[in-house]
């Protein structure tokens, strides 16, 4: 394996270990409304890569993509879909609700697949509508054994995929797009701190503890991100792929084993299904990949005629 595939691979478990443990800080955050902790992920997240633009010298992307309205526009719209999926899932967190929060973002793949049939034209195969069928199943019987649609896992599954859809149209990196997306949200972060009535909304009447534990908010959102950014320069997509589903199982073994949230017969019959899309999924794309290597192999002993 090259030394830029190992680290790569290295970079993207760091990247998705992080955010499988990210739901402990925000647990340990609850004394805080999610609203609040929200507006701080955003002041110090669009502080720290505005220095890592500078420092990286990525000024050119985004003053080539602050010239352009309709990039702009677009990443407006990726700024909502963001700022909903992180205040649904802190909210999520807080409210102990993290099993709807992992199984949301085992869901968000198989949302992808059916953004991708929408807007790209793919062509769904045998396997892949198999995965979307189990996942059907899984929101109907949800509904069945609860009554209510899953929102919590449908509006983190369903933001999270269109977001990616948008930054997939818009093409901007990873550090510029972030930029832009928290420095539309930071007038109003700024202005919820300024009128909220919560008795930590005033940075200057904390302890020192807490101040610290609220710019931590920037970190532990932007050091997973540098991690996944690094990693995708360095391996393939579809390596990736296969590592994204380290977050939302980190946080249905914290859920259920750290705080004891309860995983009745009828919710693990949900994630059953969504497994076992997932499993299909997984299973395809290694068949896939050993059969572009096994090809690539052939050609390489056995080159085509010049």
């Amino acid at each position: 394996m090259q030394t830029s595939s190992k680290s790569g691979i290295l970079y993207a478990l760091t990247a998705f270990t992080l955010w499988a443990i990210a739901p402990i800080y925000f647990k340990e955050m609850s004394f805080v409304p999610a609203q609040e902790i929200l507006a701080h992920r955003v002041i110090w997240s669009c502080l720290i890569v505005l220095v890592l633009i500078v420092a990286l010298r990525y000024t050119k992307a985004l003053t080539t993509v602050l010239r352009s309205p309709k990039t702009l526009m677009a990443m407006l719209v990726s700024t909502l879909l963001i700022g909903l999926n992180w205040g649904t899932f802190i909210w999520a967190v807080q409210n102990n609700q993290m099993l709807s929060a992992s199984l949301g973002y085992y869901i968000n793949p198989l949302i992808s697949i059916l953004l991708g049939v929408i807007f790209f034209k793919e062509k769904l195969d045998r396997v892949r509508k198999a995965a979307v069928v189990l996942c059907f199943c899984a929101v109907v019987f949800e509904v069945i054994q609860f009554g209510s649609l899953p929102w919590i896992a449908l509006v983190l599954s369903i933001t999270f995929a269109f977001y990616g859809l948008v930054r997939k149209k818009v093409a901007v990196d990873s550090f510029t797009g972030m930029a832009i997306e928290t420095a539309i949200m930071l007038p109003f972060a700024l202005m919820y701190l300024m009128w909220s009535t919560s008795p930590s909304a005033n940075i200057f009447d904390n302890s020192a503890s807490v101040n610290w534990l609220l710019f931590a908010a920037g970190p532990v959102t932007m050091v997973p991100l540098m991690c996944f950014a690094a990693a995708a320069n360095r391996v393939s997509m579809v390596t990736l792929g296969f590592f994204q589903y380290i977050g939302p199982t980190g946080m249905f073994f914290l859920a259920v084993f750290l705080y004891d949230e309860p995983l009745s017969p009828e919710k693990l019959i949900t994630f059953i299904l969504i497994w076992s899309a997932l499993a299909i999924l997984i299973l395809d794309s290694i068949r896939r990949l050993r059969s572009t290597r096994k090809i690539n192999k052939m050609t390489k002993l056995n080159p085509p005629p010049e």
